[in-house]
């Protein structure tokens, strides 16, 4: 089996070293991915646009691996403000619903201040 790395094409991952993928034969590991928009390097101020932009960023990953969201087996969600849960957690059941990978929710401090969340996923390909 070989080693693939898959990149959003944000000039953070040469600049720290690191991939926005990694598949490793039947196992995708997603990096944390964030809200921005990484061909405008952009982020809505919006805890709900994040969300969506986040998961377009990891379904993006998924797809050029092989695989979707359905493949994923454990999901930890990084939330820079307790208060944002609400929110956050009434939107994952449309993403992840049926598919009820394991997961694990974290509050803590992000990198940069306007980031209001980070998912991290890993998928086995069927």
């Amino acid at each position: 089996m070989t080693r693939r790395l898959i990149s959003s094409g944000s000039p953070l991952e040469a600049k720290v070293g690191y991939s926005r993928a990694v598949v490793d034969g039947e196992w995708i590991f997603v990096s944390g991915t964030t809200g921005f928009d990484y061909a405008k390097m952009t982020i809505a101020d919006d805890v709900a646009l994040q969300v969506k932009q986040t998961f377009r960023n990891i379904e993006a990953a998924l797809a050029e691996a092989g695989a979707s969201l359905a493949d994923v087996v454990r999901a930890t969600y990084y939330i820079a403000n307790a208060a944002d849960w609400p929110a956050i957690s009434a939107l994952l059941g449309g993403y992840f619903g049926s598919i009820r990978p394991a997961s694990t929710g974290l509050i803590c401090a992000l990198i940069d201040p306007r980031i209001k969340i980070e998912i991290e996923v890993t998928a086995r390909k069927r």
